[in-house]
């Protein structure tokens, strides 16, 4: 699925790059080497940022 039809990023793709980029999701973007167009899909982006957020602070709990 994409997360971003203008720029053709696609979920797995942002997903991997918001476990290593702080920031907000038009960081992802940046790190990505695009800009958002149309900005219809940073409402979904910032979701998913979210939940990768959420899960990368569950694996530190349950490593620590």
């Amino acid at each position: 699925m994409y997360v971003c039809v203008c720029n053709a990023i696609r979920e797995c793709e942002f997903r991997r790059t918001a476990r290593v980029v702080e920031g907000d999701a038009e960081d992802v973007y940046a790190a990505l080497g695009k800009t958002p167009q149309c900005g219809s899909c940073l409402e979904d982006a910032d979701m998913i940022l979210a939940e990768e957020r959420k899960l990368d602070r569950r694996l530190h709990l349950v490593a620590a």
